[in-house]
């Protein structure tokens, strides 16, 4: 017959300290018992007898010694993959002792590509300002096209705002759905082609275009030239930065492709034009992610309704 398991309160209850796992954490990222001594401002025996406290609770080694400096065990890992998890809910729990004890100040973390920084992010920001204004928003600038969303996963901020497939789905998401934001080709005010009523995007095929720095934009380029039986055009110039390609566009000598909510915010300050061309292309939709079984923070939920309340306007368009 097995032994019975003992339980929490006399193996770990009274023994696991949430300062011990924080040691153990610093040493496993600086990879040295002196370094995370003098990062947590800490003698090195204290933090030495730390992880050994750890290691006697939990009847494990947890690191592996050696001339290099130290490195965590398979124990330590599947240990500290669940602390993350512990410390960012337990920051999360701060944040709501802090919102309901004064409900207008607060943080909220936000990880954003190009696209939104140059025009949901900013209307939204703008309205809770005024409504909220010590509620502080960091913003993450983070490419987001491959829908990896490294940032929020890793928990370093509270929601992501991408475009993404209206299908798309993870197990470990929460999708929301914010509009259809397909893309349009867009011209300068001074292009020749601005002034036409009629173009075809062959006719573009040999006008200088400019490519955003990513593979998701090029194959949807590709795409929609292969659905007209034509080659897509050659990239003129390839940049990451939205802001060189819009003051690019502006000269009037390039053709492009935008998301419709960047022209939306910036077609007028930019002198940009969108042609009557159908890509053909499944649009994709703005959306803001969060982690599934993650409690959003008071304020997170407040700069989120902001995030709403921005995006009506693109859904009445």
């Amino acid at each position: 017959m097995p032994l019975a398991r003992p339980s929490w309160e006399s193996r770990l209850g009274r023994r696991l300290k949430l300062r011990d796992l924080h040691i153990l954490a610093t040493v496993v990222r600086w990879g040295s018992m002196a370094k995370a001594a003098a990062q947590l401002s800490m003698s090195q025996p204290a933090v030495s007898e730390s992880v050994a406290n750890l290691e006697a609770a939990l009847r494990v080694r947890l690191l592996d010694r050696g001339a290099r400096g130290v490195a965590p065990t398979i124990y330590a890992r599947a240990l500290l993959d669940r602390v993350d998890v512990v410390f960012d809910e337990l920051g999360r729990a701060v944040e709501a002792i802090e919102y309901l004890s004064d409900p207008d100040a607060g943080e909220v973390r936000v990880a954003a590509g190009d696209t939104f920084a140059s025009g949901l992010l900013p209307a939204a920001i703008d309205r809770l300002h005024r409504a909220h204004p010590r509620i502080a928003v960091r913003v993450v600038q983070a490419s987001l096209e491959t829908l990896e969303l490294r940032e929020l996963r890793e928990r370093r901020v509270d929601l992501a705002l991408a475009r993404v497939p209206r299908d798309f789905a993870h197990d470990d998401l929460d999708v929301e759905i914010l509009f259809e934001d397909p893309h349009r080709v867009v011209v300068g005010e001074g292009s020749p082609w601005a002034r036409r009523r009629k173009v075809a995007l062959g006719d573009l095929a040999g006008e200088p275009w400019l490519f955003a720095a990513n593979q998701v934009i090029r194959d949807l380029i590709a795409e929609a030239f292969r659905l007209q039986g034509l080659e897509a055009p050659p990239e003129s110039v390839t940049a990451s930065s939205i802001l060189l390609r819009n003051h690019l566009l502006a000269t009037g000598r390039f053709v492009t492709i935008l998301p419709d909510s960047v022209l939306r915010y910036n077609g007028e300050r930019w002198g940009m034009k969108a042609l009557p061309i159908d890509l053909g292309v499944a649009p994709r939709c703005a959306a803001a992610v969060t982690l599934r079984n993650r409690t959003l923070a008071p304020v997170g939920e407040v700069f989120l309704e902001h995030v709403r309340a921005a995006s009506r306007g693109m859904q009445r368009r």
